[in-house]
């Protein structure tokens, strides 16, 4: 017993067990949704391979020194950064994103790295010596670390990583004290970019708003004027970035806002998978007797979609059952972050925590029709080496700070 209770203060199981469920119904989709695939009937192979890497990679991240993860976050992000640009340069094309190295059989997404590089970059720069978040100049340092890997991977072109990168940004700038003003700062650009795509009118509404909140904050003028030339600079900014993504990427987005537009098209995945998740039912068609999974309608279903695999043929049920081992990890990393020790180890863990709620927030509302197909990965669940990978790397790290929670550093 005292044995017992010894290993369950060194290690979460909380949080590891609900993740390895996830993990055992990815295998079960990944294999339904390829097993008469005349492609793809290797992968359930293959990500068992990377499940089996990926434990063992877990095993040595929990098991290093929690000081090594601050001592190398600058070296980490510099690497991440390289490989960004490098894949740019000679990357392999996948989907319309050059955003993959081809090595063998198998292929490694440098955009998964930065994204663990990203989360401890900026928790080491947020919590190095007396950092003041409130000064625009550490804003914008914060924003300008967050934001580089944003540019790169908007290059390949990515929008759905790129979008998980800003959330992560604004999330760790948030969770380390920024004032009202501050975050208006850091907010109100994205939300005049948006508007901006209804219109010049819509544009210009938006700015004034910016001028009559510079008003009321009551900064001095360089650093209102500051201000709204970001702000006036980002709706110029993202109708930039929308022409330069890919056409099949500017359909999606029409096609979220009407998918009847392009039902054939653009619009052909997201209602697919409605109707993959309706047919399920309460208690779902069975294990590899899935419709819409076994006669293919649905294009890469192992990858975006590979929730409605699960809508399908495991039910109601099923599906509650993943969204609900989702939310036992949610509420158990946010639990963590508030008994870490130390700043750094606190804002790791909601980095964590920010990056795996997003997938898991969009992905799923892909999957029901009610967020844009951007394609992102559900967490430990689809199919993908180098995701499953790093979702064990930053795993590790988790527990990692759960072990020496009790510890000052």
């Amino acid at each position: 017993m005292h044995i017992n209770y010894k290993l369950q203060d060194k290690f979460d199981f909380s949080i590891f067990i609900p993740a390895v469920g996830l993990i055992i119904f990815g295998l079960l989709a990944i294999y339904s949704s390829t097993a008469n695939h005349p492609t793809a009937s290797g992968n359930f192979q293959k990500q068992l391979v990377f499940v089996l890497i990926s434990l063992v990679v877990f095993i040595i991240t929990f098991s290093l020194p929690l000081q090594t993860f601050k001592k190398f976050s600058i070296a980490l992000y510099g690497i991440s950064i390289f490989f960004l640009i490098a894949v740019l340069l000679v990357g392999k094309t996948v989907y319309g994103a050059k955003s993959w190295f081809g090595i063998g059989g198998f292929g490694f997404q440098p955009s998964e790295l930065a994204k663990l590089g990203t989360i401890l970059m900026l928790s080491y720069w947020l919590t190095y010596r007396s950092r003041d978040i409130n000064n625009l100049k550490d804003i914008g340092v914060a924003l300008a670390i967050g934001i580089l890997p944003v540019i790169l991977i908007m290059l390949e072109p990515d929008m759905g990583t790129s979008i998980v990168f800003l959330i992560i940004t604004i999330s760790l700038i948030f969770w380390s004290g920024i004032s009202l003003f501050g975050l208006f700062v850091v907010l109100s650009p994205g939300v005049v970019a948006i508007v901006s795509i209804m219109g010049t009118y819509a544009f210009i509404i938006a700015l004034l708003f910016v001028v009559a909140a510079l008003f009321f904050f009551k900064k001095d003028l360089f650093n209102s004027l500051t201000v709204f030339v970001i702000n006036l600079s980002s709706g110029f900014f993202f109708d930039y970035v929308y022409k330069i993504l890919k056409p099949h990427q500017q359909n999606r987005i029409a096609s979220f806002l009407d998918p009847m537009a392009d039902p054939l098209g653009a619009g052909y995945n997201a209602l697919q998978a409605k109707v993959a998740i309706g047919s399920g039912g309460f208690l779902g068609k069975g294990f590899l007797h899935g419709n819409q999974t076994q006669l293919r309608f649905i294009p890469q279903q192992w990858t975006d979609f590979i929730y409605c695999v699960i809508g399908e043929e495991f039910g109601f049920i099923g599906s509650l059952l993943v969204i609900s081992l989702f939310l036992i990890i949610f509420l158990r990393l946010f639990k963590l972050s508030a008994i870490a020790k130390d700043s750094f180890s606190v804002l790791v863990t909601i980095g964590v925590l920010t990056l795996m709620f997003s997938h898991f927030a969009i992905n799923i509302g892909m999957n029901l029709g009610i967020t844009p197909v951007i394609g992102l990965p559900l967490p430990f669940l689809s199919y993908g080496g180098s995701t499953q990978l790093m979702n064990m790397v930053m795993l590790g790290i988790v527990l990692n700070i759960y072990k020496n929670r009790k510890l000052h550093t």
